[in-house]
C-alpha cells in the first residue's frame, strides 16, 4: 500500500497494522502498529536480523508493504546517514560534498560545515577531495551529511561505529540539544543511554514490534526481568506437559472409558505446549568461547615499519616491534592516519613493512567486513577456514554464535551487520590462527556480548594486533605494546 502522508497531530510517525516481508522469505513483522511522537528520541532495538535497517528503509519508503499503511506527517522531512559514499561524490570537494545536502544554494555554508564536523569530530580542509579520506572519515563525513540537513526525522545507523571517544561525546550533545525526532539503531548502551527516551523492540519470533518508555537502560532491564519471566514460565509449563504425559500414558493404556480420558488430557497438553514463549536469539548471550592458536616457535610477527597518511600523503617510518604468542599490540593514532590501510597491508603481509613467522596464520576482522565474501553462503565461509572436527563441529560453532541451521544456507550480504560479527570469531574459532588482526572488533556487536569476547581474547594463546576507540573494551584485554602512529 502508497504511504500516507497525512497530517497525525502531534504524531510524526504511525505506522498501522503494518506487514512486510521480502519476497520468497518469511515475513519480518506482521500487522504491526505503533506511533513516535514529534521531537522524541528513540532507540530501535532487536535480535540480530530482526529488521531494524528494514525498519529505516520502510520509513524512507523504500520498499513497498504488504499490508497497512505508514503514516509521515505531511512536509516533514527526513535525513538518514547512508553507509557509503557514492562513486559520483569521490571526486568532490569537502564543500561541494555538502552543498549536495541542500536543493537551493546556501551562502554560508562553509561555517555550516564547519560546525557539523566538529559534531562529529573531523577538521578537514575544505578543499580535500572525498576519496582522499579513510573509510573511518568517510563514515563521519556521511554521518555529518545528514545532520547538516537539520531534518525533521533523523535516522542514525550505528552512529557511533567510527567515532572516538571524544566524537562520540560531541554527537552525544549535539543530539540531546537537538529539538527534533530520532530515531537510533546502536549497540553502544552508554551512548544510548545518555539520550534516548524510549524503546522500540523487535521480537524476531512473534514478528511484532514493542514500545516502551524510558531510557535504554531501564528499558533493557525491565526486557530482561520479562524474559527471565518468561523463562521461569516455560520451565514450570515443560513440567506441567511432563506430568501429564505420563498420565495420558497410562489412561491410554487401559482402554475403554480410560481412552477417552488421555484424548481430552491431549488436548489439554497441546494447549499448554501452545503456551511456550520462543526464547529471543538477541537476548542470549554467546557462551564462552576459545580461540586455539595454530602452533609457532619465535615471534609470530616482526614490524619493521608502518605506514601512515600525514598532510595527505602516504609515509613509512621505522618500528622494531616482535610480537610473540600471548601478546597484543594496540594501534592508535589519530583519525585519517592510515589505521586500516596498515591493518589491511599487514593482513596482506607487505614485505615492506612485515616479517612474518613461516607458520603463520592470519585471523582478520576488518570494519568494513571486505575480508568475507558476500556471495558466499554462511556455510561455505566457515567450510573455507575450518581445521577440524567436520560438519557437526562447524554446525555446533556457528550455533554458539548465534547462528543456527537455517541461517547457514543464506549469503553472506543478507545478513545484519552484527552477524558478521559473529560470524568473524565463529570463523577464528574454526579456522586457529595464531596471529588476530582486530580492526574495530566491537563495531555492530551487541554490548551483552562484548564481555565474552573480551575474555576470550585474554586467554587466546596467539598474538593480537588491535585497533579499537571503544575505551572499555580496551581495557579489559592486556596490552603488551602500544604504538602511537600520531607520534611518530
Amino acid at each position: 500500500m502508497a504511504k500516507n502522508t497525512q497530517n497525525q497531530g502531534d504524531v510524526i510517525v504511525r505506522f498501522s497494522e503494518v506487514t512486510f516481508g521480502y519476497s520468497g522469505k518469511r515475513n519480518l513483522i506482521e500487522e504491526v502498529s505503533f506511533a513516535i511522537r514529534d521531537r522524541a528520541k528513540i532507540t530501535l532495538m532487536g535480535q540480530n536480523g530482526a529488521g531494524k535497517s528494514t525498519i529505516f528503509k520502510l520509513i524512507l519508503g523504500e520498499l513497498p508493504l504488504e499490508e497497512g499503511a505508514i503514516h509521515i506527517r505531511k512536509g516533514a522531512t527526513i535525513g538518514i546517514a547512508s553507509q557509503v559514499v557514492k562513486k559520483d561524490d569521490l571526486d568532490k570537494t569537502v564543500l561541494d560534498f555538502f552543498a549536495g545536502a541542500f536543493t537551493e544554494k546556501i551562502y554560508d555554508l562553509e561555517p555550516r560545515v564547519k560546525k557539523i564536523l566538529d559534531v562529529v569530530n573531523l577538521k578537514p580542509n575544505l578543499e580535500k577531495k572525498i576519496s582522499e579520506f579513510s573509510g573511518g572519515e568517510q563514515a563521519r563525513l556521511l554521518l555529518a551529511f545528514a545532520l547538516i540537513q537539520n531534518p525533521d526525522i533523523l535516522l542514525l545507523d550505528e552512529p557511533t561505529n567510527n567515532l572516538d571517544k571524544e566524537g562520540i561525546s560531541h554527537l552525544t550533545n549535539f543530539l540531546i540539544q537537538y529539538s527534533k525526532t530520532v530515531i537510533v539503531i546502536s549497540h553502544d548502551a552508554q551512548f544510548l543511554n545518555s539520550f534516548t527516551q524510549g524503546v522500540l523492540y523487535l521480537d524476531v519470533y512473534k514478528k511484532t514490534i514493542e514500545q516502551y518508555v524510558g531510557n535504554y537502560l531501564k528499558v533493557v532491564e525491565d526486557i530482561s526481568e520479562r524474559i527471565e519471566r518468561e523463562r521461569r514460565e516455560n520451565v514450570r509449563l515443560e513440567k506441567e506437559i511432563s506430568d501429564r504425559k505420563d498420565k495420558m500414558n497410562f489412561f491410554a493404556q487401559k482402554g475403554g472409558h480410560m481412552r477417552d480420558v488421555a484424548r481430552k488430557m491431549r488436548e489439554a497438553i497441546e494447549e499448554l505446549e501452545s503456551q511456550i514463549v520462543d526464547m529471543r536469539e538477541e537476548d542470549k548471550t554467546i557462551n564462552s568461547f576459545r580461540i586455539t592458536a595454530k602452533e609457532n616457535t619465535g615471534p609470530v610477527i616482526k614490524l619493521k615499519a608502518v605506514s601512515l597518511i600525514k598532510n595527505g600523503k602516504e609515509t613509512k617510518k621505522a618500528v622494531d616491534i616482535s610480537l610473540k604468542r600471548t601478546e597484543t599490540l594496540f594501534l592508535t593514532g589519530p583519525n585519517g592516519i592510515g589505521k586500516t590501510t596498515l591493518l589491511k597491508k599487514i593482513w596482506k603481509l607487505d614485505s615492506a613493512l612485515v616479517e612474518p613467522n613461516e607458520a603463520i596464520e592470519i585471523g582478520y576482522y576488518s570494519q568494513d567486513f571486505s575480508e568475507l565474501d558476500g556471495n558466499k553462503t554462511v556455510y561455505e565461509a566457515l567450510v573455507d577456514v575450518a581445521k577440524r572436527g567436520g560438519d557437526e563441529r562447524l554446525r555446533s560453532v556457528a550455533a554458539q554464535f548465534l547462528l543456527p541451521d537455517e541461517l547457514l544456507r543464506n549469503k553472506i550480504e543478507s545478513l545484519s551487520e552484527g552477524q558478521k560479527g559473529l560470524l568473524c570469531f565463529a570463523r577464528f574459532v574454526l579456522q586457529e590462527p595464531n596471529l588476530l588482526i582486530l580492526d574495530e572488533p566491537t563495531n555492530h556487536i551487541n554490548f551483552r556480548h562484548l564481555p565474552v569476547i573480551g575474555k576470550a581474547l585474554n586467554e587466546y594463546q596467539g598474538a593480537i594486533i588491535l585497533v579499537s576507540h571503544m575505551a572499555d573494551f580496551v581495557s579489559e584485554i592486556k596490552i603488551n605494546h602500544t604504538l602511537d602512529l600520531g607520534s611518530l
